[in-house]
């Protein structure tokens, strides 16, 4: 079929074609989901090279399961969950090329080329994203224990401020009495601490919801170190959790911070869910999280919100309420939404593209990050095309002298396969790293290295007396086997060094391996289409300068 020079130079135009067309930037139409969550045609650029980290700057982050935090029962196990579920936010997040490597038995590595917002990626990398639904406390068990507590507190030397004798406590506010016993009570616990910084949101004109309380901001980490001693978590009473919101709120001048009381049993969490879009809620027009559970989970999920109609439930992202919970006026099923309250629209789809990839099975905290910067990534590509350059003029002088003519048509046949190569690269939509130049330098030499040994099989076979038209057929001939076992070999070793190597080995051998592929093309198929033109053109020929 590729017998005759039409039918090859048909082939190599396609080759050609194929090569250009995706190296050069082009609009390609992707589907992506707007703010109102459904899908709509977005026109993007394509860029045809996209460079590594080392080229055009990023982030470097290695991560380990937070065992401080949760400990758990199979950290190998967890180890390869969390990196399944970075890979997720990471395609989801648009980065192009990332890396997420599992580096030992306890180890991730991350690494984000061309971050914008280095800070938000590693919010998307951190985050736990465990959702999960609970219905806050009705029976005022926090209140009845309050007291306690604060006199386990003093027990304990922790004091409180002075409590304001023309004022109610929010004891009694929250019972919505002043008996003789509760003002005992108050009056034995002047100076509680609890009970002077934990208020009823009804003390700053909100309506309360049950298990709802409040804390001033800059009283916020003290009441949670307090509520975490030992001590004071002997008397929770069963059943019962607390938990913060995950933003302060503003009443007044004054920041505060939502606590809740909540069920320590969660109705279902997040392990049911399907899809999440963020959103605006048109009656609002704040950021919301539109979620939907599978077909056991919305079943779950409706037994027990029909079995909590009047409650409230919370809504808990990695143990943090978000929002103030809402009250359950009917059964839900697999549907629902998660509100934001006042913050950003980017932080809603942050938050639904974590949902979407799953949860971490074990906290993740960062033990190395490095950002490297554009410059040193421009310096890196300069150093590498001179390196580039200055090795493939070499190579050009060498052949061109040594060989003559023969070497004018290999270099020929050199600069399809640096198309090629580019092309294919591109095709692949792979990155170019620092390596990845070290690569196609190497793959430079085993180009040539194909030339070298057919044009020496020609050499033998003119020295046998053969004519120029059969010494060019039996050079390529026999110098085939040579060439295809060499290619082989440097092939494998580019799958051990991908298999087995990380991030920047494995972007070396990519381009090692598409190198060498296309310089078996350009050196058996290229150059023996050019010698065959040559010869065409040139039948009385009687010497060949090789």
């Amino acid at each position: 079929m590729f017998g005759t020079i039409r039918n090859r130079l048909i082939l190599i135009a396609i080759m050609v074609a194929t090569s250009i067309f995706y190296l050069f930037p082009r609009e390609i139409t992707s589907r992506e989901r707007g703010p109102d969550g459904a899908m709509r045609d977005v026109r993007v650029k394509r860029v045809p090279l996209k460079l590594g980290l080392d080229l055009q700057g990023g982030m470097h982050l290695a991560l380990e399961l937070d065992q401080s935090q949760k400990v758990s029962a199979d950290p190998a196990k967890d180890i390869e969950r969390a990196v399944q579920v970075l890979r997720k936010r990471i395609d989801q997040f648009g980065v192009a090329e990332p890396l997420v490597q599992q580096i030992g038995t306890d180890r991730i590595v991350v690494e984000l080329a061309g971050i914008d917002d280095p800070l938000r990626a590693k919010a998307i990398v951190q985050k736990s994203a465990f959702l999960e639904f609970r219905i806050t406390d009705k029976t005022q068990a926090f209140e009845r224990a309050m007291a306690s507590m604060d006199r386990a507190l003093r027990q304990l030397g922790v004091g409180g401020g002075a409590a304001t004798p023309a004022k109610p406590s929010a004891v009694q506010q929250l019972l919505g009495a002043d008996t003789t016993k509760a003002a005992a009570d108050s009056a034995a616990d002047v100076g509680g601490v609890l009970a002077s910084l934990v208020l009823s949101p009804a003390q700053l004109g909100m309506q309360p919801s049950p298990g709802e309380f409040m804390v001033a901001e800059t009283a916020y980490p003290r009441v949670d170190s307090l509520l975490s001693l030992p001590e004071i978590k002997a008397l929770v009473p069963r059943g019962i959790e607390f938990m913060w919101a995950g933003q302060p709120t503003s009443a007044g001048v004054t920041q505060y911070r939502f606590l809740y009381a909540v069920d320590d049993r969660s109705i279902i969490t997040g392990e049911s869910l399907v899809d999440a879009t963020a959103a605006i809620d048109p009656l609002t027009n704040g950021p919301i999280v539109r979620f939907e559970l599978d077909r056991a989970g919305g079943r779950r999920f409706g037994a027990e919100t029909g079995r909590h109609i009047g409650d409230y439930m919370a809504i808990v992202l990695d143990g943090r309420v978000q929002g103030r919970p809402p009250v359950i006026q009917g059964r839900i099923e697999r549907s629902g939404q998660i509100t934001l309250g006042n913050r950003l629209l980017q932080e809603a789809q942050d938050l639904a593209l974590t949902l979407r990839a799953g949860a971490l099975p074990v906290p993740l905290k960062v033990i190395e990050e490095r950002q490297v910067g554009p410059s040193l990534g421009k310096d890196s590509i300069r150093k590498g095309v001179v390196a580039g350059i200055t090795g493939t003029a070499l190579v050009i002088l060498i052949m061109i002298v040594y060989y003559r003519v023969s070497g004018v048509l290999a270099v020929a046949a050199l600069g399809l396969y640096m198309l090629f190569t580019l092309g294919a690269l591109a095709m692949l939509d792979a990155a170019l790293t620092l390596p990845g130049l070290a690569g196609i330098v190497v793959s430079i030499g085993i180009a040539v290295d194909g030339n070298v040994l057919i044009f020496e099989r020609i050499r033998e076979e003119l020295a046998a007396g053969k004519t120029i038209r059969l010494a060019v057929d039996e050079g390529f001939r026999r110098a085939m086997n040579a060439i295809v076992d060499s290619n082989v070999c440097a092939i494998v070793t580019a799958m051990f060094l991908y298999q087995f190597g990380t991030g920047p080995v494995q972007g070396f051998a990519v381009t090692l391996a598409i190198g060498v592929l296309a310089s078996m093309i350009t050196a058996v198929f290229v150059s023996r289409t050019f010698f065959m033109i040559w010869l065409q053109r040139r039948p009385d020929m009687t010497t060949l300068s090789v």
